[in-house]
């Protein structure tokens, strides 16, 4: 007896990458190609037969041409409005990275950002932006009780 395969939401990865070799570690923010437009944080699909980590290294790499040293997952975000397109459901990790970041793949554009004085950006990644600044200033995740609504 064989069992139908669910359907589930589409999974993928975004990464906050720190610039350790700048003054107040700014992050790096792209400009999207694709629809949505907009910047956002560096981040993809996860490939079959690929880790999280893999792909967030992966996408980091395409997308700003770092190589990043991921620390820690911040969190999962699964809001099923989080994306116009469908219902994705996104592992978040803050990872670390010097260098000259430059756009290529799916960014046409890129730039190093004090967290606290973003863009407007893309998805929810404004929640998740707020989310690594409690990190960044508490040293704790925010409670996943927080996490509710993220697209609010």
């Amino acid at each position: 007896m064989s069992m139908s395969r669910p359907i589930t939401p589409l999974l993928t990865v975004d990464v906050i990458i720190e610039m350790t070799d700048r003054p107040g570690r700014p992050v790096v923010l792209i400009e999207r190609r694709n629809p949505p437009p907009g910047w956002a944080l560096p981040g993809g699909f996860v490939d079959v037969g690929e880790t999280l980590e893999a792909a967030a290294v992966r996408e980091a790499r395409e997308e700003t041409s770092l190589e990043v040293n991921l620390q820690v997952l911040l969190g999962n975000y699964s809001d099923p409005a989080r994306d116009a397109r469908g219902h994705t459901v996104s592992a978040v990790y803050i990872g670390e990275a010097a260098g000259v970041p430059f756009a290529a793949d799916d960014a046409i554009d890129l730039g190093l950002f004090d967290p606290e004085h973003c863009p407007e950006l893309a998805f929810d990644h404004r929640r998740i932006i707020e989310d690594y600044l409690h990190y960044r200033a508490h040293g704790v995740r925010v409670p996943l009780r927080d996490r509710e609504n993220a697209c609010g």
